[in-house]
């Protein structure tokens, strides 16, 4: 106990210690959103991951994703990587950085304001935001309840409200900055902690060949492959199709995220977008490919009670806490470490990204006469409203809280990925198209919360994402066109002048010296 307490308060010293040493970073608003626009490749690419990944996926989803899918819940893991992290930066990273530069863009309500030049839009995106970000937010602390438990026998109430009143602190004395340079130590606590954690349960297992082993004797209960043995370890594993839609949603859903596509706007220049594109898809290999591939061998534990609810079925929360629980005091330490980290992370991004977008896109633009300063104040005074509201939801869960996190993304993204995308790209995106889109992802979503004709929320979430995809081209061919005059002044930022080093080979070079030692010499005879 002495050990975990005391990783605990180290953990908790350093984020109160970055805090307040980012504090020069947050005296104005371009500042405390986006740190200036002067974040480099590591502190964006670590920001951007350890958004990316919370305890929700460690806990919550390498354990359900696991237990169904066997090894092949990795190719998740994989998907965010390379759709999630490599093609999101490839595609929407210079793009972004450029064009909301551009437009003065400081949030994704703000760009669709003035990329289609709608006060509207802005608003209604703004409450899009607010609506489905908090849920995500909540969603956050539910992985953190049973290893908590587990761990320190300390009520789950109690861990929340620390960790929310930390986030809290140094958020608000920091800004976006403190939010970054966080992001970056508590990277480097993950790629450790998940190495370390694999490698000590497939030892508790027999090794590798032997967890393996025992694993393809678990047959499947699917009907798509009822009598198949092996199915657990197989390439595609049972269930490929609903695999699939685990993998689009949390791969692609992260381009239409605002916490995560804001990370863009303040990367530095060109140079750091090259870097950050590698970084952060490595970093996603190691911490995502890693989770989803521990969960994987769930099934080895199907024989305890620890993750069976009271009624019978898998509790998948419980899985990966209670296959942590044999581990020694110092690797739980360390995994309590690495969640917190997660959790932290993704928490603090998104009361950010919520606070700004309330402050800038809802109340500024009915306040024309707030200033700068009355701005900072109500972020920050936000940061605090939008911490409680995600405590209380999660001190008291709705019984749907882990299918939660899929609605929050599938409304998210699939009302902001496809109008975000075709607006970086195509001159012809018009106004009706991205109403039309913002319509689309609420409306599928709410529809299916409440009817459930769609049965996964997973699957809710891809099919919403793809449908705005088709929407948006479809719905702009259509419908008026904008001004082409101001759309050529958007797309303009994009014609930059390009300065080229002319670069000449060692024998030029040695040519050159020769005929000018000639011409020397030439001279001295004349003269």
């Amino acid at each position: 106990m002495a050990v975990k307490v005391l990783f605990l308060i180290i953990f908790f010293t350093v984020m109160i210690l970055i805090g307040v040493s980012t504090r020069k970073h947050a005296h104005n608003v371009e500042g405390f959103v986006l740190g200036g626009r002067t974040a480099g490749p590591w502190l964006t690419a670590f920001g951007y991951g350890t958004s990316y990944f919370s305890a929700v996926v460690f806990v919550g989803y390498a354990g359900q994703f696991g237990y169904k899918y066997g090894i092949s819940a990795t190719w998740a893991g994989i998907g965010n990587a390379m759709i999630g992290s490599l093609l999101a930066w490839r595609i929407l990273g210079r793009r972004t950085r450029v064009m909301t530069k551009h437009l003065d863009s400081r949030t994704m309500p703000d760009f669709f304001g003035k990329r289609f030049e709608s006060r509207s839009l802005r608003l209604a995106a703004a409450l899009i935001s607010f609506t489905f970000l908090i849920p995500y937010t909540s969603s956050v602390y539910n992985g953190l309840s049973r290893l908590f438990r587990m761990a320190f026998d300390i009520p789950y109430g109690v861990c929340v409200i620390v960790m929310a009143a930390l986030t809290c602190v140094y958020v608000i004395l920091g800004g976006y900055m403190a939010t970054v340079v966080n992001d970056f130590v508590q990277g480097i606590i993950m790629l450790f902690g998940i190495s370390a954690v694999i490698f000590a349960v497939l030892h508790n297992n027999g090794g590798f060949i032997q967890a393996l082993t025992t694993l393809s004797e678990y047959d499947s209960d699917l009907a798509v492959t009822s009598g198949m043995h092996g199915a657990f370890t197989s390439f595609f594993g049972p269930d490929p199709l609903n695999l699939l839609g685990v993998v689009i949603l949390t791969s692609l859903g992260t381009w239409g995220l605002p916490q995560m596509v804001g990370k863009f706007y303040a990367i530095r220049d060109e140079k750091a977008i090259k870097a950050g594109t590698i970084i952060s898809t490595l970093f996603a290999l190691v911490v995502a490919g890693g989770s989803y591939f521990l969960g994987g061998f769930a099934r080895l534990y199907s024989g305890n009670a620890a993750i069976l609810n009271p009624d019978g079925s898998v509790a998948y929360d419980a899985i990966v806490p209670t296959m942590l629980s044999g581990l020694p005091n110092i690797l739980i330490g360390i995994v309590i470490v690495l969640v917190l980290s997660a959790s932290m992370s993704t928490l603090s991004s998104l009361v950010l990204t919520s606070s700004s977008s309330v402050t800038l896109d809802l109340i500024a633009q009915i306040n024309k006469k707030m200033n700068e300063k009355k701005q900072l104040i109500t972020m920050r005074a936000l940061l605090v409203v939008f911490i409680v509201l995600s405590v209380i939801m999660a001190l008291n869960p709705p019984t749907f809280i882990a299918q939660l996190m899929g609605y929050s993304w599938g409304a998210l993204a699939g009302s902001f990925l496809a109008p975000f995308l075709y607006g970086l790209y195509w001159k012809k995106t018009t106004k009706a198209s991205v109403w039309a889109c913002f319509i689309s992802g609420v409306g599928i979503t709410l529809s299916n919360m409440a009817f459930h004709y769609i049965a996964s929320p997973i699957n809710a979430g891809a099919i919403t994402m793809a449908a705005g995809l088709v929407i948006v081209p479809v719905v702009s061919l259509l419908t008026p066109k904008m001004d082409k005059k101001t759309v050529d002044d958007i797309f303009e930022c994009y014609n930059a002048t390009v300065t080229v080093e002319k670069r000449y080979s060692l024998e030029e070079d040695e040519t050159e010296e020769e005929i000018s030692e000639e011409d020397e010499e030439n001279r001295e005879n004349a003269v």
